[in-house]
């Protein structure tokens, strides 16, 4: 029997020797890229055997893997079209040759070509070497369809291969026998091989057998894709099975999309937004939870491209063959597909949500109590899709006591009403009970209580919702007199007591304020403390503080009822008392607005004196 023998040359072999020991991260790849290879088989003679029906297989196509325990191999089996002696040294003997690649080439057939594009996995050539990082030698035995004759390569991976005629006759198709290497014996084992078959390739079309020498053949992968049905033709029940299985989730998915896109950019998502919140929601590294998949062979969980942050509590699968990846398949290179994806999926998750709010909207109010805080971080980083978000976005309404949306906020302005009053602040009672609502109530006009501490960041960058611009009712300026019911805040000073309340207050407050400012919105509070010029929100500036020890903040503006009998009461006073009821009211409305007192002991010894002298 003639033994051909061939030595890589030296370039090759250092190129193999790349591709062995440093192309691809993690060992276990080398089952995907053999499995990979096999189905490719299959895929050929089933698509060749359309024009030529003898060289289809009489009996199902599939893949068997056989572990012998006792010799430390392991036999990858398929039923595909095999190679020839003169393709095994043309595929096996030269570096990035690859079989597929040209088998795509020599069909100039537009609809085949696109079909089979959807169906073979293989690009660069390359996967056959990754058999080295776990195999001392590898033998390749292989018959061509529509031929007799069988040959086998075998190889090193160092010095080069050999070819021969087989000695006994061999089925159509190609078996490949890994001789492991001493570290590598623990793929002996055939719950380790399973494993490696349902991560990577349990969605491959073709079933995937594994038999040790003394068993029987157990089918270990499922052989279909969820994903690549027709959507009608999935139940819900299956949908979820399919999200609980393989997200280890035990809810009920809250939405459910199902899309394929056809034509330039072709690729199919299945996505599924949960129900309930995941243990890891707010984890610092905000990691999503897409897996890709190429044709049905999963690359990767760990891309992060694939969605916005924002949307990490959404899981699924998006499976495409238009991504660029590299030569090891195990990341995406950067690539403007990528992007275009990204949009698409993320404006499907966006639309789906916003048909929920929508049709269910009781649902949705207990989806936004788990998601809420999260999907209001797009508002801040997603530029792109801000206002599309915050169509979707729920708020607390002060005059409906409930959460409502922005459009709901717009659709019951008040009389003259033409901006989107809202409040920061810590807890919801603690907002409810802000003097800073007084005005506002009395008018009734509807203020947003915004409790979240993303609030305070996303609304100013957003500044508007459908051209009504956002405005702090503890910070900027505005003028709701002529807005709403006519129910005006009664004012019986005239300007030179202004002036008295003012000066008076401010000369004992000294460094503690900004200023003194006589308020034309209160009704039962003394007062209430106002961003200075080009101050923060309190509570904007509590989480600054919180973030910064070195952030101190702005003094703030007091503003004054003068209505009040405390106001009035106070050029009666002793200087003493005058300003122990200043320093009182100052740190009240402090404490009003979720701040501590700046100085507890000086604010102790003023209520203390204020009791003594009632």
């Amino acid at each position: 029997m003639e033994k051909f023998s061939q030595a890589f040359e030296a370039d090759t072999g250092k190129i193999l020797n790349i591709v062995i020991n440093s192309l691809y991260s993690d060992r276990d790849i080398f089952l995907r890229e053999l499995l990979s290879n096999a189905s490719d088989a299959i895929q050929k003679r089933r698509f060749l055997g359309q024009t030529t029906p003898e060289i289809l297989n009489l009996k199902d196509d599939e893949i068997e893997i056989i572990v012998d325990k006792k010799k430390k191999t392991i036999e990858i089996i398929d039923t595909g079209i095999g190679l020839t002696q003169e393709e095994l040294v043309e595929t096996l003997g030269t570096i990035a040759q690859s079989g597929t690649a040209n088998f795509l080439k020599e069909n100039d057939n537009e609809n085949d070509q696109k079909n089979l594009e959807q169906t073979l996995i293989g690009q660069f050539g390359v996967g056959f070497y990754s058999a080295f990082m776990v195999s001392k030698i590898v033998e390749v035995t292989s018959r061509k369809a529509g031929t007799k004759n069988s040959s086998v390569w075998e190889s090193d991976g160092q010095s080069g291969y050999s070819i021969t005629e087989a000695e006994n006759e061999h089925p159509v198709g190609t078996s490949i026998k890994l001789f492991l290497k001493k570290d590598a014996k623990n793929y002996c084992e055939s719950a380790q091989i399973e494993t490696l078959i349902k991560k990577y390739s349990d969605h491959i079309q073709v079933p995937v057998k594994i038999k040790e020498t003394d068993g029987e053949s157990q089918q270990v992968n499922s052989a279909t894709a969820l994903w690549t049905k027709q959507s009608q033709d999935i139940s819900k029940e299956e949908y979820k099975d399919f999200y609980n299985s393989n997200f280890a989730t035990f809810d009920d998915p809250f939405l459910t999309l199902h899309n394929k896109s056809e034509g330039t950019l072709e690729f199919t998502n299945l996505l599924f937004v949960p129900t309930q919140a995941p243990f890891d929601l707010f984890e610092p590294e905000r990691k999503t939870n897409i897996s890709l998949y190429i044709n049905r062979v999963f690359i990767t969980d760990e891309i992060q491209d694939v969605i916005p942050t924002w949307l990490r509590f959404v899981k699924g699968i998006l499976d495409t063959s238009s991504l660029d990846l590299n030569v090891s398949r195990e990341m995406v290179q950067n690539s403007p597909v990528l992007k275009k994806i990204s949009k698409a999926i993320t404006k499907r998750v966006i639309s789906g949500l916003k048909k929920k709010l929508t049709k269910e909207e009781e649902a949705y109010d207990a989806f936004w109590g788990n998601f809420g805080k999260v999907i209001k971080e797009g508002l801040y980083e997603d530029f792109e899709n801000r206002n599309k978000i915050a169509e979707i976005i729920k708020v607390y309404s002060f005059k409906e006591d409930k959460l409502i949306t922005l459009k709901a906020y717009l659709e019951n302005f008040t009389e003259g009403q033409d901006q989107i009053f809202y409040l920061t602040a810590d807890t919801l009672s603690q907002a409810q009970s802000s003097p800073h609502l007084e005005g506002f109530k009395s008018k009734g006009i509807d203020v947003l209580l915004m409790t979240d501490p993303i609030d305070a960041f996303w609304i100013s960058q957003i500044q508007n919702f459908q051209e009504k611009p956002f405005i702090s009712i503890s910070r900027d300026k505005y003028d709701i007199s002529k807005t709403g019911t006519d129910s005006s805040i009664p004012n019986d000073t005239n300007k030179e007591n202004e002036e008295i309340y003012t000066k008076l207050i401010k000369e004992c407050l000294g460094d503690l304020i900004q200023d003194v400012t006589i308020s034309s919105n209160l009704v039962d509070s003394p007062v209430r403390l106002i961003a200075g010029e080009g101050g923060l929100d309190f509570n904007l500036e509590r989480i600054l503080k919180a973030q910064g020890q070195d952030f101190e903040g702005s003094k703030k503006v007091i503003e004054i009822n003068t209505n009040h009998e405390l106001i009035k009461k106070l050029p009666s006073l002793t200087e003493d008392l005058q300003k122990a009821t200043c320093r009182v009211i100052f740190e009240q409305a402090r404490i009003q607005d979720g701040e501590m007192p700046t100085n507890t002991r000086q604010f102790s010894q003023d209520l203390i004196k204020l009791v003594l002298e009632v």
